[in-house]
């Protein structure tokens, strides 16, 4: 058969290294109860000490309807605080509760543990360049790259629809 595209599908790479690393992390997750979703506020609120909702959709990538639900059950589970701005009313901050930091003092140590064997695993060289790999891609994002035009809408309709016949 032949390839019709000859790049490297470079999104589902990063989808099967995203599971291979989360493969080593999910059990200790598991074993205090955390989804993944869970433990990157978690993690992001111990960086940043508190946030905007929206701060934390981008920091965490959970779309804002997603992020709305787990942040409920989170404060639920007395893991996270939700505060009002005095100044505006309209804005909510949002931090580590104390059970939230006792998690996180709890779980540093064995995420940290977890980072060791992986780098030993790998070896220093190769984990230190493929993450200043990952960074200097995403820094990349701030220059611009030209899209391609796209056809329009009704030709390719078009030609699905007669493709079907």
């Amino acid at each position: 058969m032949k390839k019709r595209i000859a790049h490297r599908n470079l999104p589902q790479v990063f989808l099967r290294a995203r599971e291979c690393l989360m493969s080593h992390f999910r059990p200790i997750l598991n074993h205090f109860g955390l989804t993944e979703q869970q433990w990157r506020i978690l993690r992001v609120l111990d960086e940043n000490e508190q946030l905007e909702p929206r701060e934390m959709c981008q920091l965490c990538q959970i779309t804002s309807p997603s992020m709305t639900g787990v942040l409920a059950r989170m404060e639920e589970m007395q893991l996270i605080l939700r505060s009002r701005v005095s100044e505006d009313q309209r804005r909510i901050m949002v931090r580590l509760a104390k059970k939230g930091d006792r998690l996180m003092a709890e779980l540093a140590p064995l995420i940290e543990a977890q980072y060791q064997h992986i780098e030993q695993a790998l070896g220093t060289q190769m984990f230190r360049d493929l993450s200043t790999a990952l960074e200097a891609f995403i820094a990349a994002e701030s220059h611009p790259v030209e899209r391609i035009a796209l056809p329009a809408k009704a030709k390719v309709v078009a030609k699905r629809r007669a493709a079907r016949l």
